[in-house]
């Protein structure tokens, strides 16, 4: 096999109005894990210039298994993750802002706040 697994089609829409088809899973050492190219959550648009839209999901698996050795695939990267197994990369990643961009200038605007209070209340 390729390598990877599948979701989404016409009939397993796997968001909500899209019925593209979407990488959910690499397997570790398969043939997509070793080129490294394609990602967990890539919208795959076409298989060898066969394009996969408006495809229910077994079609699309079909033209995986006979895609042949040599096989071309356009994909889309997603933008952004997603609360979905999909989304989920498993490497200590968040996909959000790191916690200290957060905290560093939350602290600082607190210090900044009691250092007023304190210098209001010396002024009574």
């Amino acid at each position: 096999g390729l390598g990877f697994n599948i979701v989404g089609g016409t009939d397993q829409q796997y968001i909500c109005n899209d019925s593209s088809i979407y990488v959910s899973r690499i397997k570790k050492d398969g043939a997509a894990y070793l080129d490294g190219r394609l990602q967990e959550g890539d919208k795959i648009l076409a298989v060898n210039g066969r394009d996969l839209k408006d495809l229910p999901h077994k079609d699309a698996v079909e033209l995986f298994r006979n895609a042949g050795c040599d096989v071309s695939l356009k994909i889309q990267r997603r933008l952004q993750p997603q609360n979905s197994p999909v989304g989920h990369r498993g490497d200590g990643e968040s996909g959000g802002l790191p916690l200290a961009a957060i905290l560093v200038p939350g602290l600082a605007l607190a210090a900044a706040a009691v250092w007023i209070l304190l210098r209001y209340r010396q002024r009574m």
